[in-house]
C-alpha cells in the first residue's frame, strides 16, 4: 500500500480583510503519496498558492489538519514545527535569492543555520552545483545569473537540507519557454532519481503534462477533480478541468460559425491511437467525410496524447456509422451540441461529475 507522505484533512483558510472574512480555502482534502510529482493548478485566485503554503504551515489554517510524514503539524510549537520544516523545502517564481551571496553561498545559507561545520557545507553546495550543471557558476551573484541560472541555484539550495518534499509555487513562471523545459527536466530527474516528492503549484497546465503524474484542480478555494493526470486529460469531469487541460478548443481561430455546425466531436488518442491514420481510414471505411475544426498533440511525461475537433456528416445514418468506427477503434470522444464549447461535456462512455 502506497505511503501518504503529505495529508490536509478538512482544511479551510479563511482571511479578515477590510471588505469582510475572505475564505481562501474550503475543506480542502488531499493525499500525496510518497514519490509522487503532484500538480495542484487552477485559475489566479483559486487558493493554489495559499494551499502550498498551508502544506509547511506559513499559513496556519483556520481550521482542519495538515500531516506530515505521520506527524500532526497543525498545533505544534515553533520549535517542533522548524524540526520537520528542515524535511520541506521550497523553490519561488522569483528565485528568492540572496543577492550578497554568491551561489555557492546561497547554496551554503541553510546549512549555515543548521548548524553544518562550513567546511562540510561548501563540500556538499559543490556537488549540488553539478547536479544543477552551475559548476563553472559558484561564485557568480545573481545579479551575473540569467533567470534559469538563478532558478537552478534555488533548487540547489532546496537540496542542501537533504528535502523529503520540494514545494514548488510557480516555479517557472517567470521563465521563457526553453528554459522552463530544461527547469522541469531537472524537477523530474530529482524526482525519479533521488525519491523526492514534489509538490508543483502552477496555473500552466504545460507544466502538469511535463513533470506531474498526479493532478488536483483548484477553483474556489475548493479542489474540484484530481486522479493521475492521465485519466484526467481523456477523462475530465468538471467543466474547471476540462477548460485547464483544452484551453485551446475555446480559443483556436475557428470559423465565426462554429456553433452553428453539427455532429462536432471532441475526440482524444492515447498512446495506442495517437499515431494511427484513425480519420483516414474512417473515411476509407464508411465513404463519408469529415470536417477537421481543431487538433493537437500533447506529450504527458513519456507518452503522446492527441486531441482533435472534427464535424461528422449531416446524415444522421452516416454520422451514426461513423461514431461506431470510433468505438470500435478505441478513440474516446464527446458529443458536442450546437450552441455549446468543446468543453461542456465528457467523454463517450463517462458520467459528468462536477464535484467529488
Amino acid at each position: 500500500m502506497a505511503e501518504h507522505i503529505i495529508r490536509l484533512q478538512g482544511v479551510t483558510k479563511e482571511f479578515d480583510t477590510k471588505g469582510g472574512k475572505v475564505v481562501a480555502l474550503k475543506d480542502i482534502d488531499l493525499d500525496i503519496e510518497r514519490g509522487d510529482s503532484y500538480g495542484i493548478i487552477g485559475l489566479s485566485g483559486a487558493g493554489k498558492s495559499t494551499l502550498v503554503r498551508t502544506i509547511n504551515l506559513l499559513e496556519e489554517p483556520t481550521e482542519g489538519k495538515v500531516i506530515f510524514d505521520g506527524n500532526l503539524l497543525t498545533g505544534l510549537k515553533n520549535k517542533d514545527l522548524n524540526l520537520h520544516r528542515r524535511k520541506i523545502s521550497m523553490i519561488f517564481q522569483q528565485f528568492n535569492l540572496l543577492m550578497q551571496r554568491d551561489a555557492i553561498g546561497n547554496i551554503c545559507f541553510p546549512m549555515e543555520i543548521a548548524g553544518v561545520p562550513k567546511a562540510e557545507a561548501v563540500k556538499k553546495a559543490k556537488e549540488l552545483l553539478k547536479v544543477v550543471d552551475l559548476e563553472d557558476r559558484a561564485h557568480s551573484y545573481p545579479s551575473q545569473l540569467s533567470g534559469g541560472q538563478k532558478q537552478r541555484v534555488a533548487i540547489a539550495r532546496a537540496l542542501a537540507s537533504d528535502p523529503e518534499v520540494i514545494l514548488c509555487d510557480e516555479a517557472t513562471s517567470a521563465l521563457d519557454p526553453k528554459t522552463t523545459r530544461s527547469i522541469l527536466k531537472l524537477l523530474r530527474q530529482i524526482n525519479e532519481e533521488r525519491g523526492i516528492t514534489l509538490v508543483v503549484i502552477t496555473h500552466e497546465m504545460g507544466v502538469i503534462k511535463q513533470l506531474c503524474n498526479k493532478v488536483a484542480v483548484i477553483e474556489g478555494g475548493r479542489i474540484v477533480e484530481r486522479g493521475d493526470v492521465q485519466d484526467v486529460f481523456a477523462r475530465p469531469k468538471t467543466k474547471a478541468a476540462r477548460k485547464l487541460f483544452f484551453p485551446d478548443s475555446e480559443d483556436s481561430e475557428l470559423p465565426e460559425t462554429r456553433t452553428a455546425v453539427r455532429n462536432r466531436l471532441r475526440l482524444v488518442f492515447d498512446e495506442e491511437t495517437a499515431y494511427k491514420p484513425i480519420i483516414s481510414n474512417m473515411i476509407l471505411a464508411t465513404g463519408e467525410p469529415v470536417n477537421l475544426l481543431y487538433a493537437n498533440m500533447d506529450a504527458l511525461l513519456d507518452e503522446q496524447r492527441g486531441q482533435m475537433v472534427i464535424a461528422l456528416s449531416d446524415n444522421k445514418e452516416a454520422a451514426e456509422k461513423q461514431k461506431a468506427y470510433l468505438i470500435k477503434e478505441g478513440v474516446e470522444f464527446t458529443e458536442i451540441e450546437e450552441d455549446s464549447d468543446y468543453y461542456d461535456y465528457p467523454l463517450h462512455g463517462f458520467r459528468e461529475e462536477e464535484s467529488e
